[in-house]
């Protein structure tokens, strides 16, 4: 079978099952948040670039520092980005000088980067064997290393590059952060907070449910530049609270709407782009894929129909070569068949 025509076979089979199950497949929209879901919110004007959280989240997890290849010992974790051995990672912006704090020209600011916890979450949409799940009560969305067979669809699914891939592991695994709540650390079953919220030093992490970080964003975007607030640390009844002047933010809240909204929000004093935070529209794409998707692999449906299709194509001609050779007397005398009887 030539390449052209396996391709006709694919692209007829795929019509097939496309035309069968596009009729009852419609986009939906988007999911709304968990009755009780839990939030983070991240304010980069008052992180300092510590990294106190990142150390936190690897205690808390059991997680080895990463050095880079010319230090010899590991005193300060170096890790350029998220992976297997990193869930939660303080990155910076820099711009011309970076002399000034929170300013896009010659400015610098932080960002902090793990799993966003989406309201609508496409890992989850396109797990096939259910190994990513979100919690309906609180909206965490939870990785089962039991359940994962390591097609690494959410790896290419997530828009903001968090499900990380241990290709080191005999098993492979995803390694993602879960608000420490996962099997095994479950500090918020416990009355705990994430770890990178409690170590957090000048409330830049704050945590509670996503309608009070919602509530507590909007409070401080509405604040005037350069007066003084009490900015809550760990949670906003938890008393710990530490002052400072009100910078001039960017005036939205990260992870409101973005991509269906997330239950991770962000402010910033520079625009989210300039952190590396994607500009994603409001419909999530989960809402716009899933319809489809799911119709068509809805009991394995379409890839019995595509292979039946291939196998079809497959078959037919096989039988035509089979009559060509039967009736061309050349064809038993052709070079090529010489070729094999004299390596014979």
């Amino acid at each position: 079978m030539n390449r052209r025509d396996f391709l006709k076979g694919m692209a007829g089979g795929a019509g097939a099952v496309a035309a069968g199950g596009a009729s009852s497949a419609e986009a939906r929209p988007n999911r709304e948040p968990a009755p009780e879901a839990v939030a983070m919110l991240f304010d980069s004007t008052l992180c300092v670039g510590c990294k106190a959280c990142v150390t936190k989240c690897k205690t808390v997890n059991g997680m080895p520092p990463e050095t880079r290849a010319d230090e010899t010992l590991p005193l300060w974790d170096s890790a350029p980005g998220l992976s297997a051995k990193t869930l939660n990672v303080i990155q910076a912006y820099t711009d011309g000088t970076a002399e000034v704090k929170d300013r896009e020209t010659d400015g610098f600011a932080f960002v902090k980067r793990n799993c966003m916890h989406c309201v609508d979450p496409g890992c989850v949409s396109v797990c096939p064997v259910s190994a990513m799940t979100k919690d309906a009560n609180n909206g965490i969305v939870f990785y089962d290393a039991d359940a994962c067979i390591g097609c690494r669809y959410c790896v290419y699914a997530c828009p903001y590059d968090v499900p990380q891939f241990d290709y080191a592991s005999s098993y492979g695994a995803i390694s993602k952060c879960q608000f420490c709540n996962q099997q095994g650390v479950e500090r918020l079953d416990h009355g705990l907070l994430p770890g990178c919220v409690e170590a957090c030093p000048t409330g830049a992490t704050l945590f509670g449910t996503r309608e009070e970080m919602l509530a507590e964003a909007r409070r401080r975007l509405a604040l005037t530049p350069g007066s003084e607030y009490q900015y809550p640390r760990e949670t906003l009844d938890a008393g710990l609270e530490v002052p400072s002047t009100v910078p001039a933010y960017y005036p939205k809240i990260y992870g409101e709407e973005q991509g269906g909204g997330t239950q991770v929000l962000h402010l910033s004093g520079v625009a989210f782009d300039k952190l590396g935070l994607p500009i994603l529209p409001e419909r999530s794409f989960a809402s716009r894929s899933e319809g489809l998707l799911h119709t068509i692999y809805k009991g394995m449906f379409a890839p019995v129909a595509l292979f039946a299709g291939v196998a079809w194509f497959a078959r037919r001609n096989l039988q035509r070569q089979a009559q060509e050779h039967a009736g061309d007397p050349a064809e038993a005398d052709s070079p090529r068949d010489d070729a094999h009887d004299d390596r014979g």
